[in-house]
């Protein structure tokens, strides 16, 4: 088992500690590079305010699912934006 190559999303890994070890670390902070502003939200939001979490959890969804394409990304950004300005002003 310790030779044999996984594919990930790049290079070929190995079933060995530090082969996987080195995988999710870049696993990791791929993950932490496209997410952290949502990450961010969760914690400014409140740490597991389960509300927070269920209304980011449905405009990902709509933003995902919804046929919009890059208008409907520019709309939550605009959207976000605006909710931003509203909190600094308030």
């Amino acid at each position: 088992m310790g030779g044999a190559p996984i594919l990930g999303n790049g290079p070929l890994f190995h079933l060995s500690p530090p082969g996987l070890f080195r995988m999710g670390l870049e696993h990791g902070a791929y993950c932490v590079g496209c997410c952290w502003a949502l990450m961010l939200l969760l914690f400014a939001g409140g740490v597991m305010n389960l509300a927070v979490i269920a209304a980011l959890t449905v405009f990902v969804v709509f933003e995902k699912l919804a046929p919009l394409g890059d208008n409907g990304a520019r709309a939550s950004g605009v959207l976000l934006l605006a909710a931003g300005v509203w909190v600094l002003v308030m």
